[in-house]
């Protein structure tokens, strides 16, 4: 499981127990930062490691102006001498991996040439297992909804980089939907990252073990994943985390279900009020029973 980003500003100057703060259920778990200083992303990875992360992920492919302007993400594939310096610096201060996501370019720097060159330089700084999202960045004229869209899939460039670098991990990812598509991918790279769909459609996870680890348990129902949940709501609560926070993650779990829409419509209408609690995600689990019964949201 991946963390959202966290800039070195952020755990350097603001609320840092917060920002490193997870649960036990979420393990293994990585922070994924955003910075281009190689001591205060060295710092910042000692406090990840401290903190029980398993792994410190250096993000490279975030095309935001905002982002860009601070001077990290995907316009950091245009300094690869420097990322490697990040990365060297922060593999010097701690022993759980350091890996790197990006892109395969940006604007009209993205021959196969210059990602290679980029690969080349960070990898032998340290970082083995790169996570490549199968797009380029355009920096300028494309909003960050419309690079995580607009710009062409081009998988076959990232089973070549897996091919051209044999001794590295290399993680695809971009515009997978299926478990079926991440099978076929398996084929020709070492992992496969799933965000937007697992985001929209959580329950798409439920037979992952099964499917690829050879787990012959039970796959849980959407009703028991969400009375899990329900448990670990109050356990964060009890730590100080906002309710709405964690209950806006369940408004896919019942995609595809028949009470789905309601049941979005329920928690978009609710988990804003004040004073709402655990409590309320058991009163909308109650209303999908009634509507379709146990059996059937599952």
């Amino acid at each position: 499981m991946y963390s959202e980003m966290v800039t070195t500003g952020a755990l350097l100057y603001g609320d840092c127990d917060r920002l490193l703060s997870h649960h036990p259920s979420e393990k293994p778990v990585a922070m994924q930062l955003g910075g281009s200083d190689p001591k205060h992303l060295a710092v910042c990875a000692q406090m990840v490691e401290d903190a029980g992360y398993d792994e410190v992920n250096l993000n490279i492919g975030c095309p935001s102006e905002k982002v860009r302007q601070g001077r990290f993400g995907a316009c950091l594939m245009a300094e690869p001498e420097l990322v490697a310096e990040c990365v060297a610096a922060m593999g010097k201060n701690v022993s759980i991996p350091v890996t790197v996501k990006t892109r395969i370019g940006i604007d009209n720097d993205d021959s196969y040439e210059k990602l290679c060159g980029f690969i080349d330089s960070v990898s032998a700084a340290g970082c083995n297992l790169f996570i490549l999202h199968a797009r380029k960045a355009w920096l300028n004229g494309l909003s960050p909804k419309q690079n995580r869209e607009v710009p062409p899939l081009k998988y076959d460039i990232v089973y070549r980089v897996k091919q051209d670098f044999p001794s590295l991990k290399i993680v695809i990812n971009g515009g997978i939907t299926t478990l079926e598509q991440a099978k076929a991918h398996l084929q020709s790279v070492n992992g496969v990252m799933i965000g937007r769909e697992v985001y929209q459609n959580p329950y798409i996870l439920a037979d992952v073990d099964r499917g690829f680890y050879d787990d012959n348990s039970t796959t849980l129902s959407r009703l028991e994943v969400l009375d899990n949940y329900i448990g670990y709501v109050q356990d964060r609560l009890r730590d100080g985390y906002r309710f709405n926070s964690m209950a806006r993650h369940l408004l896919g779990l019942f995609h595809g279900v028949k009470g789905a829409r309601a049941w979005r419509r329920y928690l978009s209408d609710n988990i804003h009020r004040p004073g709402v609690d655990e409590k309320l995600l058991q009163i909308a689990a109650d209303e999908i029973r009634q509507r379709v019964g146990v059996g059937a949201a599952s």
